[in-house]
């Protein structure tokens, strides 16, 4: 979360965008096309959801609690959108208070997990659905948002149950979408484009955690 809550943005308005690329692709003879795009948006279209199992994680090791239904975005990622990147945020509060904010429809935001200083991990929005979680919209839409129990300038915040556990939900997320374990594709909030948040902030041992997830990512799943 970092010091400022992040803002709503808002959904894609793709009943236009459809037919629009529908027609061009029909006009210039490729229905393949046209087809394969409607495909990836199908679930988008008035009464048809994408089939879901409730309470259903994407990292055997969390617990799955959900968010409010205001601070993220259905989607059908990485179809519609692709998954390239890894966010690192740092709570600044407790566990308690993230899980609880969000919940918290007024909120605006919310990442795909939060781990716990005891290395607990716990998912709130599914990976394939958009969280508002980075300030950006194209930030959003791209990247998986991970939560760090603890506050920016308290260093023993950030334990070492906690960085091995992210770790490796940060190593199994980046073989799940072939993302590249370097620091292009696996950053800290502070350095989306547009945001005024800190997290991680400057006791967050980049060296450390990205020698911990180059490890976890070539260990046996």
């Amino acid at each position: 979360m970092g010091q400022r809550k992040a803002s709503k943005d808002g959904d894609r308005k793709v009943g236009r965008r459809a037919l629009l690329i529908g027609g061009a692709a029909a006009a210039a003879g490729t229905a393949v096309l046209a087809r394969d795009e409607l495909a990836r948006l199908w679930w988008r279209t008035p009464g048809v959801e994408k089939p879901r199992k409730a309470g259903e994680v994407d990292y055997a090791g969390a617990r799955w609690v959900a968010a409010s239904e205001a601070n993220w975005r259905r989607a059908d990622r990485p179809d519609d959108f692709g998954i390239d990147m890894v966010i690192v945020h740092v709570t600044q509060g407790s566990f308690d208070s993230a899980v609880k904010a969000f919940q918290d429809p007024g909120h605006k935001a919310a990442a795909h997990y939060i781990v716990r200083q005891d290395g607990h991990v716990t998912q709130m929005i599914r990976e394939l659905d958009v969280a508002y979680h980075a300030g950006n919209r194209d930030y959003n839409e791209r990247s998986v948002g991970i939560e760090h129990e603890g506050f920016v300038d308290r260093p023993q915040d950030l334990t070492d149950e906690m960085y091995e556990a992210s770790a490796r939900l940060t190593a199994r997320i980046c073989a799940r979408y072939d993302i590249p374990v370097d620091r292009e594709h696996i950053i800290g909030h502070v350095e989306v484009p547009g945001t005024d948040h800190t997290d991680p902030g400057p006791h967050w041992d980049w060296d450390r955690y990205m020698r911990l997830v180059k490890q976890a990512r070539t260990a046996p799943a």
